[in-house]
Parts: C-alpha cells; sequence; structure tokens
C-alpha cells in the first residue's frame, strides 16, 4: 500500500453531524472511532461533553462545529458556542463562514467572523478549520468569478488565524433546475486551488463526497491532511482487505 494505515486514519474526523443523531448513535459513533484509531469525531455542540468522556484517553480528539451548517449564527454568538465547546471538551472547531457577507463583499465582516472564533479557540488550545461551502460559491460573487472568490476567502481566513480551511459541511445541498437538491462536496480542482492559495502553515480539509478508500487517497495527494468522513468503517476496512491481500 502506498499509504500507511495510521497515515490514513489518521487523517479522518468521523463525523457524526446528521440531523436526527441519536443519543445512542453518538456512543457508538465515538466508539467506532476510538476502534479505528481516527483524527476526531466532528460533532453537535450539545454533544462535546458526552463524547469528551468516551474518547477519553484514546487519542481521538473531540472536535465540534460552530454555526452549522450555514453559518448565519452572529459572530459573538459563535465566539460563545466556541467558548462553550471547549470548556466541554473540543480539542477542534469547524466554523461555517458567513456566506451571505462574503457574497456581498462584507469582507472585514467575515475576516472579524473568523478572528473571532479563532482567538477564541486558540485561547483554550483548539484550532480552528473554516468552512467555506465551496457548492455555494461556484458563480463567485463581489464582482470575482468563483475560484477568484475562493482564493479571497483562503486569503482572509489565514490572516483571520485559520489552521485549516474546509471546503463544505457535507450538507450544502444545491437546489436544482427540476427542484431537486444535490451537492459536490469536495472537488479535486477546489482541493487544488485552496492548497495553493493557503501558505504551508494552513492545513486544507476535504468534507462532502469522500466515501471510499481510493477517495480519501486521492484527498490526500491534492493536499488534504484531514477528510470529514461517515462512511469510516467501510474506507479503513477496505484498507486492511488490500492489505491482506498484498494488494
Amino acid at each position: 500500500m502506498k499509504y500507511t494505515y495510521e497515515q490514513l486514519a489518521g487523517m479522518i474526523d468521523h463525523s457524526l453531524l446528521h440531523p436526527t443523531l441519536t443519543d445512542r448513535e453518538l456512543e457508538d459513533g465515538c466508539k467506532l472511532a476510538v476502534k479505528y484509531g481516527v483524527a476526531s469525531v466532528c460533532i453537535k455542540p450539545y454533544a462535546v461533553r458526552r463524547a469528551a468522556e468516551l474518547l477519553a484517553g484514546s487519542g481521538v480528539r473531540a472536535g465540534c462545529v460552530i454555526g452549522f451548517p450555514h453559518g448565519n449564527s452572529g459572530t459573538e454568538s459563535k465566539r460563545y458556542e466556541t467558548g462553550l465547546a471547549c470548556r466541554d471538551g473540543a480539542v477542534e472547531i469547524d466554523m461555517v463562514i458567513n456566506l451571505g457577507k462574503a457574497l456581498s463583499g462584507d469582507w472585514d465582516y467575515v475576516e472579524q467572523d473568523v478572528k473571532v472564533v479563532c482567538d477564541e479557540a486558540h485561547r483554550h488550545g483548539a484550532k480552528v478549520k473554516v468552512i467555506f461551502e465551496n457548492d455555494y460559491l461556484g458563480q463567485g460573487g463581489a464582482g470575482l468569478d468563483g475560484d477568484s472568490f475562493k482564493r479571497r476567502l483562503c486569503q482572509i481566513c489565514e490572516r483571520a488565524g485559520a489552521d485549516w480551511v474546509k471546503t463544505s459541511t457535507g450538507f450544502g445541498f444545491v437546489k436544482q433546475p427540476g427542484g431537486g437538491y444535490n451537492y459536490q462536496g469536495a472537488t479535486a480542482h477546489d482541493l487544488k486551488l485552496m492548497r495553493t492559495a493557503c501558505s504551508p502553515k494552513v492545513q486544507v480539509k476535504a468534507a462532502g463526497g469522500v466515501r471510499d478508500l481510493d477517495g480519501l487517497m486521492r484527498v490526500r495527494e491534492l493536499g488534504a491532511s484531514r477528510c470529514g468522513a461517515s462512511a469510516t468503517a467501510a474506507i479503513l476496512d477496505e484498507y486492511r482487505r488490500r492489505e491482506a491481500a498484498g494488494e
């Protein structure tokens, strides 16, 4: 195998974010994360304390989403939510930018929104991943085309103190012409763009649409150091199968 099990498992933030997630599913998901030795679980704010208890001593980190999934909470709400999550045991924060403000070109607002969360998280020793939701940004905005817009966001987030920039929430469904909803999530194009738009001190996280081992290895080769996934067991079981087969 091109990568070790530890290298690939260490990329995965096991996602426990479904709107209907039950207490039992939360506990089972944390146990699964420990069993497979992933980097973290990514959970909702109310669940942080229980997840931190379940993960204690395992080496798997507790991560929490902030302003999720649309980024529309006020900046002070995001700051307060971040502080609560950190006090409950979160050591990684995945925050969503204010998409409407970004598309309006209110760059000062966007930068301050990110900076406030980063400052609060860093004060507690936690790291921050800033989510763009690229499915909403393909047409660009504020006088910029889509790629230029995403590059601008990368620059703003780096200046504001982000530790990662992240492609998507995994829930950024866009209404299609026929009335249905769909999303792409982490695309090769966006991962390459985000990696080149940031300095090496800012990492990139892929989220949305990575459901198998080949997909995980692909985003690693495109420069992502983390990947949000709900198909963790299937991905890492496939690694063990290929490893045993000598592939």
